[in-house]
């Protein structure tokens, strides 16, 4: 089978609703961004009417807590949910660290809950190079919420503004001063 061949399989799977497909589809994505286009070419009617929020603040403030009661709420609520959390980048593997799904153990395995760490893999800005192909394939899966929890930022990583309809910044009491609130 051709690289061709294998994706629009993929696809047909993806189509059906088959989650192994869409995460095969999401590492091509990730790891082979040239053939996005190619990946992307079979979904040029996405319907954007996932609601998208963004979590984002330092490292250690609660952004998987978080995320996975916002994630509960959805699905009592019956509602699918994808979950995209980027991770700092493993020195060891080059991967994520993968800390976030240790966190919410009561959803990952939720059948309505898509969830995929990803390592930030040094791209600036909180998030990672393939966040906003991943939402798109989140978005053609039909998922109703998608929720972006990037890595633990700073003052000037924001990048997930830009993908997003909410951001939720969140702090830990007596972060900052006025101005900076």
């Amino acid at each position: 089978m051709t690289n061709d061949d294998i994706i629009e399989s993929l696809v047909n799977r993806f189509k059906k609703k088959d989650k192994i497909a869409l995460a095969r589809l999401i590492t091509i994505v990730e790891n082979e961004p040239e053939k996005a286009s190619k990946v992307f070419k079979h979904f040029e009617n996405i319907k954007h009417d996932s609601y998208i929020i963004g979590l984002t603040g330092s490292p250690g403030v609660g952004k998987s807590t978080l995320t996975g009661a916002i994630a509960q709420k959805m699905l009592d609520e019956g509602k699918t949910v994808g979950i995209i959390s980027v991770d700092p980048t493993s020195p060891f593997s080059g991967g994520a660290f993968l800390g976030d799904r240790v966190r919410m153990t009561n959803i990952c395995l939720h059948p309505n809950v898509f969830m995929r760490s990803l390592a930030s893999r040094g791209y600036k800005g909180g998030i990672s190079r393939a966040v906003f192909d991943i939402s798109m394939l989140y978005e053609a899966f039909g998922m109703d919420i998608i929720i972006i929890e990037t890595v633990g930022v700073g003052q000037a990583e924001f990048d997930v503004y830009n993908l997003v309809y909410t951001v939720v910044v969140i702090l830990v009491p007596g972060y900052g001063d006025v101005i900076q609130m």
